[in-house]
């Protein structure tokens, strides 16, 4: 009997390898983790034997999947709290540093993202202009979340207090959750963020059947075999599982964005309540969550709605070919692709903004001059199997590629995605009446979000913490 990967996990009835990968899998991956409140620390390792040691003194912190989940279920059932998360990545740097032989084999993982290689990849800025924790090789980040700032500073003293001299802090983030009015996390161009996202476990995936609007268009199910691969390190490999994780710092210049936004639908001759259209024309969503594609407004949808797909668009009347969300997850209208194949491209993520701000990011009422230019944004992390891809072809094929997706014969071209595309912009076409024929042409739109730093993990199992 093996674990079994090609297929959504049904986790109450788990039982054999099944249950025993969930024994030794990491939280956050295969469900996320609340982590309203959550502390990174990156670090360095200056001696092998007392690091290995520090990860396997860290290990009594750390819960398994398969207890996050009994958490969840109790919640559920009688409000009872769960625990801290902690979560531990390598990179492959921190491997060598380790001196542990055998690790795992994504090339773009054994580069790291400050390879020339990989910049070019993701046409990053210079390492120069990166944030100085990340300009320099790093080996290892802790994730300490939870719903209280008190609860995630008490674990992280913890953590800290295991720490010799050797094991050093080059770096730490905080990061802290954002909610709109109707309790959906937000980023800090104020739109929901986060609400499609693939899903490996049956009971989560019943559920969005039966609470939502459905997945009768877009089947948010996917296989294990899209965000774990095993444990090379681990005592058993075919037991013990993993995930390689993306994280990058992304920087949002918020007065910017909401600059383009007002200009945008000045360009577009959209007043009034229409004029809110205009960002909801590059982010592919209304501020409320509420899908473009959808409907020509926002605030009338509620649960965010994630069973849609653009078959209804294929001109891009309603929801521009360069929208963000059309960009990152074209919903099997690339057209290059199987919509199979497409599928596969796309990744678990769990970003977590951080910054503080004195304005609420939903009132239309702050003066553009009044939001912050920078400290704030978000912290991208995302699970893998593949590196190159799913993060690495998102960035690449999709977000800075300006002929994806494939247009009508004599549309323009999509040109980047206007809000994480990187890369020399162009004009681009939008609608200026939903669903209709008239589009216009808008100059260039400003780049408003800026790449920080970042780098590639991978996060092991338990079973490798303890063997250390």
């Amino acid at each position: 009997m093996s674990v079994t990967l090609t297929a959504p996990l049904a986790w109450t009835t788990a039982s054999g390898d099944d249950a025993a990968m969930l024994a030794e899998l990491q939280p956050n991956i295969v469900k996320a983790h609340v982590r309203e409140s959550l502390a990174v620390l990156l670090l360095r390792f200056e001696d092998a034997t007392e690091g290995a040691a520090f990860l396997s003194a860290l290990a009594p912190l750390m819960k398994s999947a398969a207890t996050h989940l009994d958490e969840v279920a109790q919640f559920k059932a009688s409000g009872t709290e769960g625990s801290v998360y902690v979560g531990v990545g390598l990179t492959a740097a921190g491997y060598a540093a380790l001196e542990i032989p055998t690790m795992p084999s994504d090339p773009s993982f054994l580069r790291g993202m400050r390879h020339p290689q990989s910049r070019q990849t993701l046409a990053d800025p210079p390492v120069s202009v990166w944030e100085e924790p990340y300009r320099e090789e790093l080996h290892a980040v802790v994730l300490i979340g939870d719903q209280t700032d008190a609860s995630t500073s008490t674990t992280r003293e913890a953590v800290l207090a295991l720490m010799p001299d050797s094991v050093v802090v080059v770096g730490e983030e905080t990061g802290s959750g954002q909610r709109n009015g109707n309790g959906d996390g937000i980023e800090h161009f104020g739109y929901v963020d986060g609400r499609s996202q693939p899903l490996f476990l049956v009971e989560d995936i019943e559920r969005e059947r039966n609470t939502t609007d459905g997945t009768s268009v877009w089947d948010p199910a996917f296989a294990l075999d899209r965000v774990l691969v095993p444990d090379p390190a681990s005592p058993d490999p075919s037991a013990c599982f993993g995930s390689y994780f993306v994280f990058r710092k992304l920087e949002q210049n918020v007065r910017r964005f909401k600059t383009v936004e007002e200009r945008l639908a000045e360009s577009l001759g959209l007043e009034g309540e229409d004029a809110e259209r205009a960002g909801a024309l590059i982010v592919g969503r209304f501020e409320d969550g509420t899908p473009v594609t959808l409907q020509a407004e926002g605030g009338a949808i509620h649960p965010v709605p994630n069973d849609f797909d653009y078959d209804s668009d294929p001109e891009g009347a309603k929801c521009p070919f360069h929208a963000h969300i059309r960009k990152t997850n074209p919903r099997g209208s690339g057209g290059f692709e199987p919509v199979a194949s497409e599928r596969d491209h796309l990744m678990a993520r769990r970003g977590q903004t951080y910054g503080e701000r004195a304005d609420d990011p939903n009132d239309g009422a702050v003066p553009v001059e009044s939001r912050p230019t920078g400290g704030v944004g978000l912290l991208f992390m995302a699970f893998n199997t593949s590196i190159g891809a799913q993060f690495d072809f998102t960035q690449q094929v999709w977000a800075d590629n300006p002929g994806f997706p494939k247009v009508p014969a004599g549309t323009a071209a999509p040109g980047l995605d206007v809000v994480i595309g990187q890369g020399a912009r162009g004009p681009q076409t939008f609608p200026t009446e939903w669903g209709g024929d008239a589009a216009q042409a808008a100059d260039p739109l400003a780049q408003a979000v800026r790449m920080r730093g970042g780098e590639y993990f991978f996060m092991p199992s338990l079973a490798f913490l303890r063997s250390l």
